[in-house]
C-alpha cells in the first residue's frame, strides 16, 4: 500500500490479512493490489454507453440484459468481476412513467468497470444521503425535471450488488447506428441524474 493512508490502523490490519493470505499460498504476493490496478485501469463511461446503444438497437439483448446483467455485458466482453469477487449487476430501465437513479449510501460501490471512476459528487455525503430523501430535488439540481407523475425509485448499491440504468432512447435517434448512440450516452445518464 502507498500514500498517505499506508501508516494508519485499517491499512495495517488489511496489510496483516494479506499477508496471512499469502503465508497460506492464497494469494500471490501482491496479487491484491495488481487485480485492483487492473480493474480500476480497465474501467470506462463508454463500456457503459456501447452496453446502453446496443440494448437500443437490440430488442433481444435489451430483454436479456434487463433479466441477467451479468451474462448480458459478458455478450459484449464486460464483466462485473470485482478485485476479489464479481458482483450483481442489475439494470433498470428508464420509462415514459419511471425512473431510476443509483446511489451508495453506505460508502461509493459503484460498477467502475462499466462507467469508469466514481465522480465525486457520487462519493459525497450530500449525495448519498439526499437522493434517498428527496431524489426529485436531487435530479432537480442535475437539470432533470420530471413530471409529478414520473414514479422515481432509487437503487442502493452494495459490495455485492451494482446498479446500471437503461436511459431511454433519444427521440429523433432512428437513423444513428450503436456508435453514434454511444456517443449519446453520459455517466450520468448510466446513474440517473441526467436523461441520456
Amino acid at each position: 500500500m502507498s500514500g498517505e493512508h499506508a501508516s494508519s490502523p485499517v491499512a495495517a490490519q488489511v496489510r496483516h490479512v494479506e499477508a496471512l493470505l499469502e503465508e497460506r499460498g492464497w494469494l500471490a504476493p501482491g496479487e491484491v493490489d495488481e487485480r485492483i490496478d487492473a480493474f480500476a485501469a480497465g474501467g470506462s463511461p463508454a463500456h457503459g454507453a456501447a452496453i446502453v446503444a446496443r440494448a437500443w438497437t437490440d430488442p433481444g439483448y435489451r430483454e436479456r440484459l434487463l433479466a441477467d446483467g451479468n451474462a448480458a455485458i459478458a455478450e459484449l466482453g464486460y464483466s462485473m468481476g470485482g478485485a476479489l469477487q464479481e458482483q450483481k449487476l442489475t439494470v433498470m430501465a428508464n420509462g415514459p412513467d419511471e425512473h431510476h437513479v443509483v446511489v451508495c449510501t453506505l460508502c461509493s460501490c459503484y460498477p467502475i468497470a462499466l462507467l469508469g471512476p466514481s465522480p465525486g459528487w457520487y462519493k459525497s455525503e450530500a449525495y448519498r444521503s439526499r437522493v434517498v430523501r428527496d431524489p426529485r430535488g436531487v435530479l432537480r439540481e442535475f437539470g432533470v425535471e420530471l413530471p409529478a407523475t414520473t414514479r422515481i425509485t432509487v437503487w442502493d448499491a452494495s459490495a455485492e450488488s451494482r446498479y446500471l440504468v437503461l436511459p431511454r432512447r433519444p427521440d429523433g435517434t432512428d437513423g444513428l447506428g450503436e456508435e453514434e448512440l454511444a456517443g449519446l450516452v453520459t455517466r450520468k445518464g448510466l446513474i440517473g441524474t441526467a436523461l441520456v
